[in-house]
């Protein structure tokens, strides 16, 4: 790991504990973890937020004001609000996908779940997400919390991941596996 990316990772562990801890105290873990949901998804789908929360043009000012609107607007909770525009004021925001991460984690460790990482060819179902679920529920004894991400190159078929440990079953795998056979064989 650089030693940029541990710098970052440090910063968001901390923010992270930070915000955990006030909306625990609070009984607002639920309504933290919405608001990790909502900006995660405000993240990948907005590239002006992304800019705006990465790039050094914007002032202190300007960054505090920009993310309290987007909180604002957005309907997050004082706690998440506040610990927004501390980060701005900071200037933290450049490692808030890294905060959402982090909080994710903790969120689901409290509730004694368990993340899985899921990749495949074409949107899931709500059946289809169920029927993962419930397939590493049992493997696992936990509850799964799925996050679930669309990547068209895998062809088909499905890629969990799940703490260290991972499964590849597309499509795309399937075929390089076998191209590497025929390499051997030839």
């Amino acid at each position: 790991m650089s030693e940029t990316a541990s710098i970052s990772s440090s910063i968001a562990a901390r923010y992270a504990q930070a915000l955990f801890e006030l909306a625990k105290d609070e009984g607002k873990l639920a309504t933290l973890e919405a608001d990790t949901d909502s900006l995660s998804e405000a993240l990948e789908t907005s590239d002006d937020l992304k800019a705006m929360i990465g790039s050094p043009v914007y002032s202190r000012a300007q960054q505090a004001a920009a993310i309290t609107a987007v909180a604002d607007k957005m309907g997050l909770d004082g706690v998440t609000r506040n610990g927004l525009g501390l980060m701005a004021s900071n200037r933290r925001l450049f490692a808030l996908p890294l905060v959402l991460k982090a909080l994710r984690a903790k969120i689901a460790d409290e509730k004694g779940e368990v993340t899985a990482e899921v990749t495949s060819a074409v949107p899931l179902s709500a059946e289809q997400s169920g029927a993962v679920a419930e397939m590493l529920k049992s493997r696992f004894g936990k509850d799964i919390k799925l996050n679930t991400t669309v990547d068209e190159s895998l062809i088909g078929g499905l890629i969990v991941k799940v703490g260290s440990k991972m499964v590849d079953t597309s499509v795309r795998a399937k075929l390089a596996n076998l191209q590497n056979a025929m390499k051997e064989v030839g």
